[in-house]
């Protein structure tokens, strides 16, 4: 191929950050791929970084020596993030989610690409710092927001199931609570997929008392795991939460099932930005 032009250089450049982020990209692999000088690159780079700064949508991070490069740092800014936790809320106070039993219908917000980047994105921002070697949910409904917010954390996602499965392998098997029904559950996670001493970032997509949260904690447990993080989508009030550290994008605050009504506001997330 010819000599790239400037421009489809940065094009493709930005392409190939965001689709790997907090991966370190040598820039000697930039610079052989547009056979372009290092000092061109470089160039390049404070220009993306500038514009994704200004933006809000990440950083730039540039390590020096001879095994150095630069890795893309994904972030939303909170104007962003306020604009997303605002849109969640009023979809889930729309009443006709309203179940038998006060649950709310969440399947169609969970199998919404968009919104699910988009939470991701500020699950990744509000966790950045915490070095995470994988994202572990529960099967089944938290498992698109892991995956959403691991694409910005560049790190796996590990599911616990609650049946065994014998194409897992050996496991490692908790007890837990549910919060709803008070019945006592398996939470099992495969030996081979989380590797010992790893930093750890629980997500899911809904907590009332937390037995499921909590459940996940003691598999960590066995495995010398970290809990660096939990991040929940929704929260509802409990008498008796099980986990005393958590952020939630939204919170219930008011359903009555017999009146069709439903309120749900903004979770802890802000709270959580700010105390960062």
């Amino acid at each position: 191929m010819e000599k790239w032009k400037r421009s489809a250089r940065l094009v493709d450049m930005i392409h190939q950050l965001l689709i790997k982020p907090y991966q370190l990209i040598p820039l000697t692999t930039f610079a052989r791929k547009y056979r372009a000088a290092k000092s061109s690159i470089s160039e390049d780079l404070d220009i993306i970084d500038e514009v994704l700064r200004s933006e809000g949508n990440g950083k730039l991070v540039t390590v020096a020596g001879a095994a150095g490069g630069v890795r893309y740092i994904p972030r939303i800014s909170e104007e962003q993030s306020r604009a997303i936790v605002q849109e969640l809320c009023e979809k889930l106070s729309e009443p006709e989610r309203i179940l038998p039993g006060g649950f709310l219908y969440l399947s169609d917000l969970l199998g919404d690409p968009a919104l699910l980047s988009e939470i991701g994105r500020i699950f990744a921002t509000v966790f950045a710092e915490q070095n995470i070697d994988a994202v572990l949910t529960v099967e089944t409904k938290g498992i698109p927001i892991a995956y959403a917010t691991a694409s910005f954390l560049g790190a796996p996602v590990v599911i616990a199931r609650y049946d065994y499965r014998v194409t897992e392998g050996s496991v490692v098997t908790v007890h837990t609570i549910s919060g709803s029904s008070k019945r006592l559950r398996q939470l099992s996670l495969s030996k081979r997929s989380l590797p010992e001493g790893s930093r750890v970032l629980i997500i899911d997509d809904f907590m009332k008392a937390g037995g499921t949260v909590r459940g996940l904690m003691d598999l960590l447990h066995e495995f010398r795991a970290e809990v660096v993080g939990v991040g929940v989508m929704l929260e509802s009030p409990a008498q008796d939460r099980l986990v005393e550290q958590y952020v939630s994008l939204a919170k219930v605050t008011e359903i009555d099932v017999k009146m069709r009504r439903v309120r749900v506001d903004s979770g802890n997330v802000f709270k959580s930005r700010e105390e960062k």
